[in-house]
């Protein structure tokens, strides 16, 4: 079973990144119009756009009926993979545990989205000049952050494994 201390940390992340990200959304498209764009930062903007597509828009152009419920089946068998991986991490691990909460928090975060409007409610605009990072918003930026603790966990694990001999003969 999993513990409780994973479940209360992850859960408590997962949470609040839901609570962030869907406040921000509701104040962007209560303050902003679509298009609409604030320069706040010389390389940062709040721009008002909704995204129909995945990251970086891709399948924006597939039908509402193809781009919806495969949307929907993508992020509960991701919601799955990370409760299964969740269950394997180790108690001691708080900072996995978080970062997977983070990510679990991001995806359902997009996930109310998309079930409330068909789209996603991006705003985070970073830019250099005329060069734009594609607009994002608080769970996905939860998700991006959450994915690189865990590849640095993963890569840190491996260095130490293969520092100390135990792993796999090279």
């Amino acid at each position: 079973m999993l513990g409780d201390t994973r479940l209360r940390l992850a859960g408590l992340v997962a949470a609040a990144v839901v609570l962030t990200d869907q406040v921000t959304k509701a104040l962007v498209q209560l303050g902003m119009v679509t298009h609409q764009t604030i320069d706040v930062l010389p390389f940062f903007a709040l721009s008002y756009v909704r995204n129909t597509g995945a990251a970086f828009g891709v399948l924006a152009a597939a039908p509402p009926g193809v781009r919806l419920p495969l949307f929907v089946v993508v992020t509960i068998v991701a919601v799955g993979a990370l409760v299964s991986f969740l269950r394997r991490t180790p108690p001691d691990q708080s900072s996995l545990v978080g970062a997977l909460g983070a990510v679990l928090g991001g995806a359902l975060g997009n996930l109310i989205c998309r079930l409330r409007y068909g789209e996603v409610i991006d705003f985070l605009d970073l830019h250099w000049g005329a060069l734009h990072w594609p607009a994002f918003n608080i769970a996905d930026a939860a998700i991006t952050v959450g994915v690189a603790v865990v590849l640095l966990q993963g890569v840190s694990r491996r260095r130490g494994t293969l520092e100390t001999g135990s792993g796999p003969a090279s």
